[in-house]
């Protein structure tokens, strides 16, 4: 089965790539250019369900997507260094008598930049270096240069992104563009196919879906004995046919229990690399049914349905109809299907260290670990913490208040709700292992 791979990035960058990795039968491209930096996250999410894999020439999308963080497959860059910078630099070596002092670059890390003058033994430092930033425009890019060149300290410039280099052709600023280099884009494909074969591996563990439904009807007559059981055989059917679906196997797991043995392939593909709830018909006979899943995932079937069972308490303590997913390395990650979803680490020797200092448990220790890390906030109340865990307020409070105490949080400042609202605490979380 060929790989989809989704090429993201400037057109003429594309084209190049496009170009090579047609040369290797693993792969089936699907070319996705963009015009301007702000179309990038949106073919992200149009394009999220027609690739397995993403390369991205340069490194603006790569950032954009990191900032964003919605891509859920694993994403390859072809950074503009080593040989796809010195192929520019000879370019403008032999077409122009320049120093490198008088040239400006733009989307290039200074180290990378560096690391080429002193493999090519030129002495002089980089002078003009901007690297890319979220919220730089093609606009703010151009101008970067164009300033610089009109008040004469370049002579040229140099850019990683298609939309500058017209910009500065229209303002008459002589520009040269970085491209890959055949060598680079070659290292990254073989490196994909690695991990391609990594991954084929790990798609072969064993998953367990772990089902708790809800058998008993919600009418006020009565129901007979007959009527309860003809009831349960209904829903097994229907489990019978999902578990068809996901090429899995159905066994009954005690009452209103039921176990779905498949692979772990089978199940990141039907949940959308475990980010939503399946789509297809048989799933939408039973979810009506369904108080909570955990899917479990592991080297046996012993282990699968182990962590499948600790995903379901998990999965129990979010909400009825929450799925979960524990893998084998013990992290989580879920609500699947939920807008705000959050993946943490359940049994990190810190947090565990930590645990034994507070009275709150290393389950919620992960979660909120989890949660400061993706917050972009410096600091989080109680009700947007409860928001991001979906417990209550007060609960949230009590959480940061026992935090506070053992020297785990501490209030950075409050803020007011509204004119008449009482001042909310603001707290900054004290979870991460100090870096020695």
């Amino acid at each position: 089965m060929k790989i989809r791979l989704g090429i993201l990035g400037s057109e003429d960058s594309v084209q190049i790539v496009r170009s090579i990795a047609d040369e290797y039968p693993d792969f089936s491209c699907q070319s996705i250019p963009f015009r301007e930096i702000t179309e990038i996250v949106p073919l992200f999410e149009a394009h999220r369900l027609d690739v397995d894999m993403w390369l991205l020439p340069g490194r603006i999308a790569g950032v954009i997507a990191g900032e964003w963080g919605g891509v859920r497959q694993p994403i390859f860059q072809i950074l503009y260094k080593g040989s796809s910078l010195y192929k520019t630099l000879c370019e403008i070596f032999y077409t122009r008598p320049v120093k490198l002092t008088e040239i400006s670059f733009d989307s290039i890390l200074y180290e990378d930049l560096k690391q080429v003058f002193v493999e090519m033994g030129i002495p002089a430092e980089p002078a003009y270096v901007r690297p890319f930033e979220i919220g730089m425009t093609e606009k703010v890019g151009a101008a970067y240069h164009y300033d610089l060149w009109r008040s004469g300290k370049t002579k040229l410039a140099v850019t990683c992104t298609l939309g500058v280099k017209k910009r500065l052709e229209e303002l008459g600023v002589p520009v040269y563009r970085v491209l890959p280099a055949r060598s680079a884009v070659e290292s990254v494909l073989n490196l994909i196919l690695r991990t391609a074969e990594m991954q084929a591996a790990r798609d072969a563990q064993i998953a367990v879906q772990l089902f708790e439904m809800d058998t008993f009807p919600h009418s006020k007559e009565f129901q007979s004995a007959d009527d309860l059981f003809t009831l349960e055989m209904n829903i097994t059917q229907k489990l019978i046919a999902y578990a068809k679906s996901v090429q899995g196997a159905l066994k009954t797991a005690g009452a209103g229990r039921f176990a779905v043995f498949t692979t772990r392939g089978m199940v990141r593909e039907v949940t959308a690399d475990f980010s939503a709830l399946p789509m297809f018909d048989s799933f939408r006979q039973i979810d009506p049914y369904v108080m909570a899943c955990g899917t479990g995932i592991g080297h046996s079937a012993y282990e699968a349905e182990f962590n499948a069972a600790r995903a379901l308490l998990t999965a129990k303590e979010r909400g009825r109809g929450s799925w979960m997913v524990f893998f084998d390395d013990k992290t989580v990650a879920g609500p699947l299907g939920m807008r705000e979803q959050i993946a943490y680490e359940y049994a990190s020797e810190h947090l565990q260290e930590i645990g034994r200092t507070t009275s709150v448990s290393v389950a919620t220790l992960s979660r909120l670990a989890s949660v400061w890390k993706k917050n972009r906030q410096p600091g989080i109340s109680a009700q947007e913490l409860a928001a991001q865990l979906q417990i209550l307020p007060r609960s949230a409070r009590r959480i940061l208040t026992e935090l506070e105490r053992t020297g785990l949080a501490e209030v950075i400042g409050e803020e007011l709700p509204g004119p008449r609202g009482r001042p909310r605490k603001r707290y900054k979380l004290l979870l991460e292992k100090e870096r020695e």
